[in-house]
């Protein structure tokens, strides 16, 4: 990955041929409701053609897939489908703008299909309410001219470069991270003279799991998706009309705190093995395995450290450590507990007079954070200091909302 001083290549300076064939023409209310376009020489009326007779996949209709669902649907795309497995949650709504109160409870794609069809009566809204995984994805994706992952974890932006690398279809991807993000543009068998380029050129594998806070965990600005999500609607555009110059191996970084963004170059990575094949299984095959060494960390369900903390005869009550951030414990949190941030247990514990020290003092440790990752980790990293019978929390303060205290708040 280079700096992009310059751009490489013929197609870089000219752009991309249109990705697909115009229909043979625009009704009097598409060109009455399209007219903006049709004014603009790199769209005009040929490029709105291309934009009725385009099918779109759509993963996620969270934060960066409402953006992109809602001015896919209102530039004229032809066909949208989009899949998500979620469902409405009132901590969404600061970002996920396509959904309302109303909606809360209901699938997502439901609510998106609703408010697409207000919104562009005439665009074909295929909603799909599943998860993808190897199993049916390259099914899914046939009769698509292109794809756009809005998706939130590793496990599913692998899985779907991976089967847009097989399938050849082009994929625009992003990513978000409190008011940081990335946008890119790749396509494994793109027109000559362009180069093919993945993910996987750019990331070649998927980090630790657990190692990089999720907008759950770490939060993110509202408008920071509808920026990253209206330019990866544009890049579906440009795409489709062959206006412009796509993002194909390209990355963009924007910074939307410090108002900054620079763009440097993908390049294909020549000892890279293409992917051929996907895995058997779902989609954690090869992202969500954890390691051997968190495998191995003692856990506890949420129910039965409920019963523990009500008391048994002659056993010391668990100590509860809580690693997640300050943020997130200003939220919810389960009490009492004590308070270590992750990236703290480590100096912590090999203080003997430190907090963990004097927690353990008074009964066995359970450590806890969102979903059970952090906490393994910090289990782990306890274990390794010496500490005896320290367990992590199942499924986190997650679980422990779900199943022993409904009354607080999820995130």
């Amino acid at each position: 990955m280079d700096a992009a001083g310059g751009t490489t290549g013929e197609a870089a300076e000219q752009g991309l041929p249109p990705l697909v064939r115009p229909v043979a023409e625009l009704s009097a209310d598409e060109r009455a409701l399209y007219s903006r376009h049709l004014l603009l020489g790199a769209i005009g009326d040929e490029g709105q053609r291309r934009l009725r007779g385009a099918s779109v996949f759509v993963v996620g209709a969270g934060g960066l897939g409402a953006p992109v669902l809602l001015y896919l649907a209102a530039a004229g795309v032809g066909r949208i489908t989009v899949v998500d497995d979620d469902e409405v949650d009132l901590g969404n709504l600061h970002r996920q703008v396509i959904h309302s109160v109303a909606a809360v409870g209901q699938p997502k794609v439901e609510s998106a299909r609703e408010r697409l069809a207000g919104l562009a009566p005439g665009v074909r809204v295929d909603a799909l309410h599943t998860r993808l995984d190897a199993l049916n994805i390259m099914a899914l994706l046939e009769g698509h001219h292109l794809v756009v992952d809005g998706s939130d974890n590793f496990a599913t932006r692998y899985l779907v470069s991976d089967a847009c690398e097989i399938a050849g279809i082009p994929l625009i991807w992003g990513t978000i991270d409190r008011f940081r993000a990335q946008l890119a543009v790749f396509w494994s068998r793109p027109p000559a003279p362009a180069e093919p380029v993945s993910l996987r050129d750019l990331y070649p594998s998927p980090p630790p799991p657990g190692s990089v806070p999720s907008c759950a965990e770490a939060g993110v600005i509202g408008a920071l998706p509808g920026t990253v999500g209206s330019m990866m609607a544009m890049e579906a555009v440009k795409l489709i009309t062959g206006a412009g110059r796509p993002l194909l191996g390209r990355l963009v970084l924007l910074d939307l705190l410090e108002a900054t963004n620079r763009t440097v170059t993908i390049r294909p990575d020549p000892s890279r093995e293409p992917v051929t094949e996907l895995p058997d299984g779902s989609d954690d095959a090869s992202c969500e395995v954890r390691s051997p060494e968190l495998a191995e960390v003692p856990t506890v369900t949420a129910v039965d450290l409920g019963s523990e903390l009500a008391g048994r005869p002659g056993a010391a009550a668990p100590v509860l450590v809580d690693v997640r951030g300050a943020g997130e414990r200003s939220i919810a949190r389960i009490d009492p507990s004590v308070w270590v941030p992750l990236d703290t247990v480590a100096e912590d514990a090999a203080d003997p007079t430190g907090l963990l020290g004097r927690a353990a003092a008074q009964g066995p440790l359970v450590i806890y954070c969102k979903s059970g990752m952090r906490s393994a980790r910090a289990a782990a990293t306890l274990a390794a200091a010496g500490f005896a019978g320290v367990r992590s929390l199942e499924g986190g303060i997650d679980a422990w909302t779900r199943d022993v205290d409904p009354s607080l708040p999820g995130y």
